[in-house]
């Protein structure tokens, strides 16, 4: 992981930790290296980077700083203004773009943001590329052979220029559209659109495939963006459902790469549920190549029991969308994700796609003629329990003998009724402790035994 980018941007409090400084030096980057990738491939025609925002107030801030950047540096920024992640990253591959920029802190309150690079081909940017902008960032850049002290701004008729590219987003909503198996109509679907990026364009969609839509959260002002509302905050789309009698509901993230489901009982679908409804729906047409669905180790164990049951091979990847979509590329595989929601179809999007989700979950209902509590209703969530212990050396206290013997014991006593997972935070320092078992008494009881080990080993910190 990066100094400034983590595994999913670079992210931060608005002008405390991530500046319009830091927003107009990515720019000059950017344009700069993409164009002259081209000029030393004989292409002298300027890079082109799109660039879409989410509905925070600080999103326009960002945007004009990367604008001055990559204009300064002699590339042509295209604005789709207000939209999803996945429609820049649709556009930047179907369009042939240099690369594509997200302003958005995703799930984040209003007051963070953050800048996602994707690359060419729709996917998260390079390391390599990442590393790059971080060099140039502290000043100590070094590429194509030699160290730049300054990168050279661009002049005279070089000088870039900013296009209207709302048309972009415009096709990947037709996108969305076409991608409709079957007709709604007669469907009640309630959508939570967090006061996000998905507020103006989850409706377009569904109204256009006959769906009666009805929309909440879907009034954004800059400061509300998924505050109380919104996949992280999903009992108000469950009420909303039970009380005005919807078929379904669907709830989105700030900038709608995720997306989880309300049945018509009220109860909530995660992304465990869809990875197991499209994934048993994908293997009873014969199209679950490779017969896996991938996962993180973060998916219930109850997911994995269904799988087992209905004769489905899965794999675990480390936590993080990134990690699925790199298992998934790397292996063939049509569909992974995680259990908040962020699920990708490889077939059909190279990132997560909350909009998509919902048409896919859809599809199934629509294609079995059942509802959504029946298609779940195979699998069963088993209870879970997590602890994070703050602790002085992460790596110490897994490694621990007493540490590894405790969570040893753990797993025996479970056998194959439960799971016991001890892992690393990625960004603090912490230790999670998670136990999933039959009854929320044993997985208390089971996690209870291995912090208490690593509490008295000392690795807490004070």
């Amino acid at each position: 992981m990066g100094k400034y980018f983590g595994t999913d941007g670079f992210r931060g409090e608005a002008n405390v930790n991530l500046t319009a400084d830091h927003a107009y030096k990515v720019g000059r980057f950017l344009g700069w290296y993409f164009g002259e990738l081209k000029r030393r491939a004989g292409d002298s025609t300027p890079a082109r980077i799109v660039i879409g925002k989410d509905t925070r107030r600080s999103s326009y801030m960002f945007e004009y700083s990367l604008v001055g950047g990559l204009t300064a540096s002699g590339a042509d920024a295209y604005l789709l203004h207000v939209t999803t992640t996945p429609s820049v990253a649709y556009v930047a591959r179907v369009d042939e773009f240099d690369c594509g920029i997200m302003i958005s802190a995703s799930h984040n309150p209003y007051h963070d943001n953050g800048i996602k690079l994707i690359n060419r081909n729709g996917e998260k940017m390079s390391e390599e590329t990442i590393t790059l902008v971080e060099a140039y960032l502290d000043g100590e850049l070094e590429v194509f052979g030699e160290k730049w002290d300054n990168i050279p701004f661009a002049q005279k008729e070089k000088i870039g220029c900013t296009v209207d590219y709302v048309s972009g987003r415009n096709r990947y909503i037709g996108y969305l559209i076409s991608l409709g198996m079957y007709s709604f109509r007669g469907m009640k679907v309630a959508l939570d659109c967090a006061n996000g990026s998905a507020w103006n364009i989850a409706k377009a969609v569904f109204d256009a495939l006959g769906a009666s839509t009805y929309l909440i959260n879907a009034e954004p002002n800059g400061l509300n963006i998924n505050t109380d509302a919104g996949s992280t905050h999903i009992e108000g789309l469950c009420k909303y459902v039970v009380e005005h009698g919807m078929d379904v509901g669907f709830a989105y993230d700030g900038d709608a790469d995720r997306c989880l489901c309300v049945d018509e009982k009220g109860n909530v679908i995660t992304g465990d549920h869809i990875l197991y409804i499209y994934g048993r729906y994908m293997k009873e047409r014969g199209k679950l190549i490779n017969n896996t669905v991938v996962t993180t180790v973060m998916s219930n164990f109850g997911l994995y029991k269904a799988f087992d049951e209905f004769g489905i091979d899965y794999a675990k990847t480390k936590v993080g969308d990134k990690y699925v979509y790199e298992y998934m590329i790397k292996y063939g595989c049509r569909i992974g994700g995680e259990q908040s929601g962020h699920i990708i179809f490889s077939k059909y999007a190279s990132t997560g796609d909350g909009i998509l989700t919902s048409l896919k979950i859809m599809e199934v209902m629509m294609a079995r003629k059942k509802k959504l509590s029946e298609l779940a209703e195979p699998m069963k969530v088993y209870p879970q329990v997590l602890e994070n212990v703050r602790v002085t050396d992460k790596k110490a206290a897994q490694d621990d003998p007493d540490v590894q013997r405790a969570v040893e014991a753990a797993a025996e006593e479970l056998g194959t009724s439960g799971r016991i997972l001890v892992r690393e935070s990625g960004t603090e320092p912490l230790v999670r402790v998670m136990v999933e078992a039959p009854t929320p008494e044993q997985c208390q009881k089971l996690v209870d035994k291995v912090v208490y080990v690593i509490k008295a080993k000392g690795y807490e910190a004070k």
